[in-house]
C-alpha cells in the first residue's frame, strides 16, 4: 500500500517560498500575504476599537443591510459561537443592534447602526495610507492588476449563479 504514495524530493516539498513549485505553492503564499494585509489592516481598526473579525461584519452589514446571524456566519466563514460573541461587541460598542424579523420571533436580523456607519468610514480613512504601505513593493499597474486576479480567484465566474 505504501508503495503507491507517491514520494516528493525535499526541494520539492511545500513551502510558502518564492519560488515554491509544489501543487500547494499558491494557496501557502496566498496564506502568508492574508497575514501581511490582515496584520496593517489590523493596525488601522486597532486604534478605533475594531478587530478584523468586527470589521468583516460591519463590511457584511453595510453590503446586505440588516442580515441574519446564520447568514453572517456563511458571508464571513465564522462560526455561530463566533458571529454571536462578535454581534454581541458591536452591540456593546453601540455599532450594530439586534432586531426582530418579522413573521418569526426566533430570528434577529443584525443591522448596523448610524454609530457603526460613522466609525465604518472612519476606518477606511485611517487604512489609507497602511493600504499604500501593504502594496508599497509594487509598481501601480501591478497593484491594479494583483487586485484584478484576486478578485477573478475569489469570485469564479461560474459561482456566480
Amino acid at each position: 500500500m505504501a508503495a503507491d504514495v507517491p514520494r516528493r524530493t525535499p526541494a520539492s516539498r511545500a513551502t510558502d517560498r518564492p519560488g515554491d513549485t509544489s501543487p500547494f505553492a499558491l494557496g501557502l503564499l496566498l496564506r502568508r500575504a492574508h497575514w501581511r494585509a490582515a496584520a496593517v489592516m489590523g493596525e488601522a481598526l486597532r486604534p478605533l476599537g475594531l478587530e478584523l473579525r468586527h470589521f468583516a461584519v460591519l463590511i457584511e452589514l453595510v453590503n446586505r443591510g440588516p442580515t441574519v446571524q446564520r447568514d453572517l456566519v456563511a458571508a464571513t466563514g465564522s462560526d455561530k459561537a463566533g458571529i454571536m460573541r462578535v454581534v454581541d461587541d458591536l452591540e456593546r460598542k453601540g455599532l450594530a443592534m439586534r432586531k426582530a424579523v418579522p413573521g418569526d420571533r426566533r430570528v434577529r436580523a443584525v443591522e448596523i447602526t448610524p454609530q457603526g456607519l460613522e466609525l465604518y468610514d472612519a476606518v477606511h480613512v485611517a487604512a489609507e495610507p497602511l493600504a499604500e504601505r501593504l502594496v508599497a513593493e509594487l509598481r501601480p499597474r501591478e497593484a491594479q492588476k494583483l487586485r484584478d486576479l484576486l478578485a477573478r480567484l475569489a469570485y469564479p465566474a461560474d459561482d456566480e449563479a
